[in-house]
């Protein structure tokens, strides 16, 4: 099982590389799935503008970069995404790569792990009615870390708990991913 962990903020000196770090770092030690960091800056992924609708484009993009961030997605049979909360919402970048595809994400299951000034929990909320589009699972624990209490600049110091809710977010992930590949 391939578990895509993407980082879904683009912006520099963003805090999210480093909890997707520590997501990878705490996720890989289980042994359970192949978990990878997708980091969605480096695809460049470009404003949705093509004519054919995403859904209908059978996986046929005529952007190379949208063709390469779905491969990406493809690949993958669950997804972690690691999203900020952008005012009270979901962060751009990553809500437009999201609809720039269609089928790669059909029938998979998802976790959230947000950040933000109140823990990204808002994102969470938004992106659960999102993904629901495309008939994904999204697991009940999530981890939703404050961007006050938890970091010193871009270091990302996980309070003690965090370690135990990532594994039953993990716990999940992996059931429901089972069973929407069974």
């Amino acid at each position: 099982m391939r578990v895509g962990i993407i980082i879904g903020s683009i912006r520099d000196g963003s805090v999210g590389p480093a909890v997707a770090e520590w997501v990878l770092e705490q996720a890989t030690a289980r042994g359970d799935a192949d978990y990878d960091l997708i980091s969605l800056r480096a695809f460049d992924v470009p404003l949705l503008t093509s004519a054919t609708v995403p859904g209908a484009a059978n996986k046929q993009y005529d952007d190379e970069r949208v063709r390469a961030w779905s491969a990406a997605i493809d690949a993958c049979d669950a997804f972690i995404f690691v999203t900020p909360e952008y005012n009270h919402g979901v962060p751009g970048a990553l809500k437009n790569a999201f609809d720039s595809l269609g089928n790669e994400w059909a029938d998979k299951a998802v976790g959230f792990v947000s950040y933000g000034a109140e823990s990204g929990v808002r994102a969470v909320e938004h992106w659960r009615q999102i993904v629901a589009n495309f008939r994904m699972f999204g697991v009940r624990q999530q981890l939703s870390v404050g961007r006050f209490t938890e970091f010193d600049g871009p270091a990302f110091t996980p309070n003690e708990r965090r370690a135990g809710e990532l594994a039953t977010l993990l716990d999940q992930l992996i059931g429901a991913a089972t069973k929407l590949a069974g």
